[in-house]
């Protein structure tokens, strides 16, 4: 049900993202797109309560119904913005927009370490796990098979009273941060389009037709490669990192831990890519990044991890963050806010999606794959 829900979730956010972004952004404004947009986040934590397939397919439909929209308006919002501000000061407009998309992924990043303290805690008053036998040890890591039944520290589910706790406290804060975007956030000066948009309103055959005329230009084809492998990134550390290497290692109650490393990394590493690509230029920052996940990769195939490397297990979450915060704070600004409907959002979730295919490996790593024939040689 988790991979069906998965499916459904971004197959609803590849057909939200080739016509509604556009609408809803030129109708309701930016503000009340994200307003209305975060709405659908908080019915998809409702729907979690019970969870069945009668309650998680329609609220991941409405979801990702609901991201698309809500990622184009805070990109069209923080442009907007930038741009503006860089009019009053007299400044490159991309520099200051890349500065707000960092200030603005600190923020957002940050949520990862709030919720994955949250849940820790939480789930961190389930009893402690047996210790896993050796011979399963040797199946962790690039080993890991993922379609094994044998038993590791996954296997304990937590009690239904602790995930009540959990979806009840993310549910608070979702309302509570629709009333504060609602009261607060300050809207856009696109009254203008708003009062257009009445008059004429978009017809859904032009908008498609146009999102697909944007893949003509050669540079935007080229550029779908940026979002779909950092959506292939996050994908993987998210769910193949977690389960091969954390969970089957240290158990389910380490992961919030790991993940906190992960987002603290990527928050601070965007704010200060933001400030640092208006002196290196966005070419320096890719290669910074491309080079750190490379690194990563390598040290992650010829790893062998046990639990006594406790301090390797946050290491490479961290070093992993900083080449996340590359994509994050560059891609944003490698476009205009015109293609991100039908460049950010279509190939991004894709990646994730191929990510969390069960069917798509057998393995995290092949039988006879490069590390693992290196390790047979070498003992």
């Amino acid at each position: 049900m988790g991979v069906a829900t998965l499916g459904t979730l971004y197959g609803a956010v590849l057909l939200s993202s080739m016509f509604l972004p556009p609408i809803l952004i030129k109708r309701c404004g930016c503000k009340w797109t994200i307003v209305g947009s975060m709405c659908c986040y908080v019915a998809f934590s409702l729907g979690n309560f019970y969870a069945s397939w009668f309650t998680l397919i329609p609220t991941s439909i409405l979801l990702g119904l609901g991201a698309a929209p809500l990622w184009s308006a805070q990109c069209t919002y923080l442009t907007v913005l930038g741009n503006t501000h860089a009019q009053e000061v007299g400044e490159l407009g991309e520099d200051v927009v890349n500065q707000y998309f960092g200030i603005f992924f600190l923020i957002f990043q940050s949520s990862g370490v709030w919720g994955n303290l949250i849940s820790s805690l939480v789930f961190g008053q389930t009893p402690t796990q047996e210790a896993t036998p050796e011979e399963h040890l040797e199946s962790c890591g690039a080993n890991d098979c993922l379609m094994a039944t044998a038993p590791t520290n996954s296997t304990h589910r937590p009690s239904q009273e602790l995930i009540y706790t959990l979806l009840g406290i993310y549910t608070a804060i979702g309302v509570l941060a629709i009333l504060l975007t609602a009261v607060f956030l300050e809207a856009t000066g696109d009254s203008e389009s708003q009062n257009e948009a009445e008059t004429q309103p978009p017809r859904l055959g032009s908008i498609l037709l146009s999102t697909f005329k944007l893949f003509r230009d050669k540079r935007l084809c080229l550029l779908t490669l940026l979002p779909m492998y950092s959506g292939l990134q996050q994908g993987f550390l998210s769910g193949e990192y977690t389960r091969s290497f954390v969970t089957c290692i240290l158990g389910i109650q380490f992961v919030g831990y790991v993940m906190i490393c992960f987002s603290a990394s990527t928050a601070l590493c965007s704010l200060l890519f933001g400030r640092l690509s208006h002196y290196t230029g966005r070419r320096a920052i890719y290669v910074l990044g491309a080079a750190t996940h490379l690194s990563c990769i390598v040290a992650l195939l010829l790893w062998r991890p046990r639990s006594s490397q406790m301090a390797v297990f946050f290491l490479l979450p961290g070093l992993w963050g900083m080449g996340d915060a590359v994509w994050q704070t560059q891609n944003n600004v490698s476009s205009s806010p015109s293609c991100w409907p039908s460049w950010r959002w279509p190939w991004s979730p894709t990646g994730l999606l191929s990510t969390w295919n069960p069917g798509a490996q057998s393995r995290a790593s092949r039988p006879h794959s490069p590390a693992k024939q290196w390790r047979k040689r070498r003992g």
